[in-house]
This record gives structure tokens, sequence and C-alpha cells, in this order.
């Protein structure tokens, strides 16, 4: 039987019907976009597996990204990152979480052009530093400006965001679910990725 929503818990919007993906939906876009939270409210809501790329490569490493920063590099980890995703991308059909420089990767980018769709949750600048400005958990920003750290790499990724197949915009006073519910919307417009009922 479907799930339905409270009515007025995601503002007021129609949910639609949807249960199971076609193909593997991969959420790019910079940390603090929502990935993660949203991520794992969607594949609730579509009754999928969530994965997320970064916390995979944690897990296989037995190190924080901070600690494998530090102790070999980002080019490294930017390596191993493509090994894991091309991995989760073989799986069952799933909502996948990628880092915030894994869609920088012509070879990312192809994956997961192939395997599934990717959807850049869009967040500006403001939202992003009051996401991130009190983690100590971001080795990029570990520097003595990070919010002009932060400002740069919005601005050199935005253009390999962009290229992704769905672009879903961010608010402030957007919930978690209404987000995910706004993602949904998104692939159902889109067309060939959710299994949705008749």
């Amino acid at each position: 039987m479907a799930r339905t929503m409270a009515q007025g818990e995601d503002g007021g919007s129609t949910r639609r019907n949807a249960r199971g993906l076609k193909k593997t939906v991969a959420l790019v876009g910079m940390m603090g976009a929502g990935k993660t939270a949203v991520g794992k409210a969607l594949a609730t809501r579509l009754g999928v597996p969530f994965l997320d790329s970064d916390a995979e490569i944690v897990k296989a490493a037995d190190r924080s990204i901070a600690e494998i920063f530090a102790e070999h590099g980002e080019a490294f980890f930017r390596s191993r990152e493509t090994e894991v995703i091309g991995r989760l991308l073989e799986n069952e059909r799933a909502i996948l979480s990628t880092g915030g420089g894994a869609f920088l990767s012509q070879t990312n980018r192809d994956m997961i052009a192939d395997k599934g769709v990717a959807v850049w949750l869009k967040a500006d600048l403001d939202l992003l530093w009051s996401r991130v400005r009190h983690k100590n958990t971001r080795p990029l920003l570990r520097t003595d400006n990070p919010y002009e750290t932060l400002k740069a790499l919005v601005a050199e990724r935005e253009p390999f965001y962009a290229q992704a197949g769905i672009v879903v915009t961010a608010a402030p006073k957007l919930s978690i679910e209404a987000m995910a519910e706004k993602v949904v919307e998104a692939l159902s417009a889109h067309g060939g990725i959710l299994e949705e009922d008749q």
C-alpha cells in the first residue's frame, strides 16, 4: 500500500505516488547542499537504499576523509572516490549521495550518466555557508578564510554541476521532507526514472 503524507506536512503540495527507481539517482552539489539529509529522506520516500560514496570511502579506508586528505592527498582520495562510485553504480538502484568534488571528474560524470541520472541540489553561497561554517569535518575549508575558500569552490564547481541532467534549487525555509518531495517532482517531470503507480 502506498504511503500518504499528513495534510500540510510538506507545505500542502500533492505527493506523487512513486515507489522505486528505474535507475540510480546520484545527488551532486556543494558541501552543505543537503545531499545526505535529503538523500536519506528521498530513499525512505521511494523505498530504495541510500548510498553515500564518502561514507563508503571512510569505511574502506578505516579513516576519516580529513585523515585521508592529510595522509595521502586529494589526488589519492579522488582516485578512490571514482572506484567507489563505479562500484556503487553497479549495485541495486538507489539514491547515491556523492562528495562535493566528485562531479568535477569527467569519468564520474560519464559513469553516472551511463548508469543513472545526476541531480544537482543547488544552494546559494549564503545557505551553504550557514550550514558548513561551524563544522570542522571539511578538509577543503581548513584555510585562513574558509568563507572565501567556499566562495571560490562554488565559482569553480558550479559549471560542472550545471551539467547534471536535473537541477533542484534549495531554499532556507524548505524542510528536508519538502526538499525531497521537490526532487521527486523533478524526477517525475524528467520521466523514465521513477516507478510510478498508474
